[in-house]
């Protein structure tokens, strides 16, 4: 895999100015992975709890959770949920939700063929193909604009695409609620990695919404045998650390607050980047850089000049010039304009 590769060459670069641009890890001005105050709270409740105890959980994951998780994303006032027509399961992070969810859809859907929007994050084509499915692409982005390509993707959805599959192209709970709301079945994958900087606890979920509670029952028994020769039981200690959170009123108005703190420090660096690169008169519209919203940005470089930032300033990315914006401090800014003024100015 090519995010691999990338991975590799800044671990075996020797240079201790090195930045990695290329893992979604958010990281503190410091350059080091966070740990949210409320997370800390979290680990304090678990560990005086005399009654918690480190035994298996059953094949589904911790039932707490998996309620809450459901709750999170479709709201506490879905229909579905009262309704009794929704299935979640603890899983492996967002990556293990995704290769059960699969796997369940290649066992039991007529259909084997999955949209992904292109690009997509490396590890998403093989994830699908090695649980049995085939993967097509729609259009997403735009390397003119450098943003969405949106006739293209109301293109893909006006096609005859009958029985496909395919993935949302945001995470807003908004999107998601509203296909539900209209009636729709859906799987969706849950991770707890970013928004909880859990990334080493590898927690998620996978929901199903289904059209009725008879056919959630029947999904449920179906996704337990897919789980049972995978991994058997999911960890225990993400899952109690998410549910302690969400369920205490407290502790979640906590959580939001510290979430709202990184999605402005992540806006703030794309704004200090559009600064530093407009300042150093670089070619081009970097408009993008701000108007895109998230923990990565498309740069628009190339593989060309990709390569020329990792060999001469040791700066490392996806070679389709992705970066991580949660990466970034106010000391590395500099570093990486300098290295896009060199990119850009000198190779096409």
């Amino acid at each position: 895999m090519v995010i691999k590769q990338v991975i590799f060459a800044c671990r075996d670069d020797p240079c201790p100015g090195k930045l990695n641009l290329s893992v979604g890890a958010y990281q503190t001005e410091e350059g080091k992975p966070l740990v949210l105050e409320v997370v800390r709270k979290a680990e304090q409740q678990l560990a005086n709890d005399l009654y918690c105890d480190k035994g298996y959980l059953p094949i589904d994951g911790l039932a707490d959770f998996n309620k809450f998780s459901a709750k999170l994303i479709l709201g506490d006032d879905s229909h579905a949920v009262k309704e009794n027509r929704v299935v979640s399961i603890q899983c492996l992070s967002g990556t293990g939700s995704l290769r059960v969810g699969a796997e369940f859809l290649a066992k039991h859907h007529q259909q084997r063929v999955i949209f992904v929007p292109n690009p997509t994050w490396g590890n998403h084509p093989f994830i699908f193909t090695l649980a049995g499915l085939s993967v097509e692409y729609f259009r997403y982005y735009d390397p003119q604009t450098r943003g969405l390509d949106f006739e293209g993707m109301l293109e893909y959805l006006g096609a005859p695409n009958t029985g496909t599959m395919g993935t949302d192209s945001t995470n807003h709970a908004q999107s998601v609620r509203m296909f539900v709301a209209d009636g729709g079945e859906c799987l969706i994958a849950q991770s707890f990695a970013k928004n909880m900087g859990l990334y080493g606890e590898r927690i998620g979920a996978l929901t199903i919404v289904c059209t009725s509670e008879d056919v959630a029952r029947k999904v449920k028994s179906q996704l337990l045998l897919v789980v049972r020769p995978m991994y058997l039981s999911p960890p225990i200690h993400g899952a109690s650390i998410v549910t302690t959170i969400l369920k205490n009123s407290d502790m979640y108005k906590d959580w939001t607050i510290e979430l709202k703190g990184m999605a402005d420090r992540i806006s703030s660096m794309r704004q200090q980047l559009y600064e530093a690169i407009q300042a150093r008169g670089t070619p081009g519209d970097w408009s993008h850089i701000i108007k895109q919203i998230g923990m990565f940005s498309f740069t628009g470089l190339n593989e060309k000049q990709v390569r020329m930032m990792a060999k001469e300033y040791h700066i490392y990315m996806t070679y389709d010039g992705r970066i991580s914006m949660a990466g970034l401090s106010s000391k590395t800014v500099p570093q990486l304009a300098d290295a896009i003024h060199a990119a850009v100015t000198r190779i096409p």
